[in-house]
């Protein structure tokens, strides 16, 4: 709670809204280039680069430093597979790392880097007010605010990112609801929504017990680690009427849990995330936009997020 106080008033949703103009900017250069190329990697030409254009932009990223962040996530989504232990200079052993991989020792260094320049230069960002922030009387720890900045970086990018793609897959292969939507422009935020539901970005999240109890019928004692998988929950056949099926006309009631329960875990970034998906959606729709696969979908390799590493589509327009 006391990293989450520094942040919220950054991702509040009367903050969010400040943030559409430049949103929907991006959204429509990135959208009609990907018209005008025609045949495109979804991943490359759009889920990529919105989310992570609008999380530097936030943070104080210089925006050609904007690629090197997605790198950076890219590596931390899969362990760093592809990593000598001693990427990005590392000097920490990969075990108290983050995912385990030297990408977050290269996030925690550009982080360290950028927080260093704005102590001596401050700038109207979120590392500026991190670095100037105090809780509770003190200031961040040099580790607190690298954990902050990773987190950020992550999570404002990756899982908007897996989101978007996982979308457009979904009307790709349900061509329907894309009709649906072009037929009924109000149904954009019920189709937020069901995207988010569907594509579950992240598939589940360790929790530690702070107290004796038990939940459905388990006895869990304080200090057990438990595993939330929000992948099941989005799922459940018991909550949700075909869960298997997408559905942006489908009932926002009851909620999906792609964001944790509401509470002290709630995802700090979840209005943004919304605001990324419905400005996408709304200019999709105002362009009357349309989607055919060009080849698989290939998706990345991890039990963590559900991502798309590549969504080869054809964007077709009406003459």
């Amino acid at each position: 709670m006391r990293l989450r106080k520094l942040g919220i008033p950054a991702f509040t949703g009367r903050k969010v809204r400040n943030y559409e103009e430049a949103t929907r900017a991006i959204a429509v250069e990135l959208l009609d280039e990907a018209i005008a190329a025609g045949d495109v990697d979804i991943v490359q030409a759009l889920a990529a680069p919105l989310p992570i254009r609008v999380i530097v932009d936030i943070l104080g990223v210089p925006k050609e430093d904007a690629d090197y962040m997605v790198e950076l996530s890219d590596h931390l989504v899969s362990g760093g597979e592809d990593l000598s232990p001693n990427a990005y200079g590392n000097t920490t052993p990969l075990e108290l790392l983050p995912f385990n991989s030297p990408a977050a020792f290269g996030l925690f260094e550009y982080g360290r880097k950028l927080g260093d320049e704005r102590r001596a230069d401050p700038h109207d960002d979120l590392v500026t007010t991190l670095i100037q922030a105090e809780v509770d009387g003190d200031h961040l720890t040099d580790s607190e605010y690298a954990n902050m900045f990773q987190v950020l970086v992550f999570a404002g990018n990756e899982t908007t990112r897996t989101a978007i793609s996982n979308g457009i897959n979904a009307f790709i292969e349900n061509p329907d609801q894309l009709e649906l939507l072009h037929a009924n422009p109000e149904l954009v935020e019920q189709a937020v929504e069901e995207i988010i539901r569907f594509a579950t970005p992240v598939l589940h999240m360790r929790r530690t017990a702070t107290k004796d109890t038990t939940l459905g019928g388990v006895a869990i004692s304080e200090g057990d680690k438990v595993v939330i998988w929000y992948a099941s929950a989005n799922f459940d056949e018991a909550i949700f009427e075909e869960p298997l099926r997408f559905d942006i006309a489908r009932p926002t009631r009851p909620k999906m849990v792609s964001f944790g329960a509401q509470g002290p875990h709630n995802c700090l970034g979840a209005p943004l995330a919304r605001l990324e998906i419905r400005i996408l959606l709304e200019e999709i729709v105002r362009r009357g936009v349309r989607f055919t696969a060009t080849g698989s979908i290939v998706r990345t390799r991890s039990n963590f997020v559900n991502g798309v590493s590549s969504l080869p589509a054809r964007l077709t327009t009406p003459s």
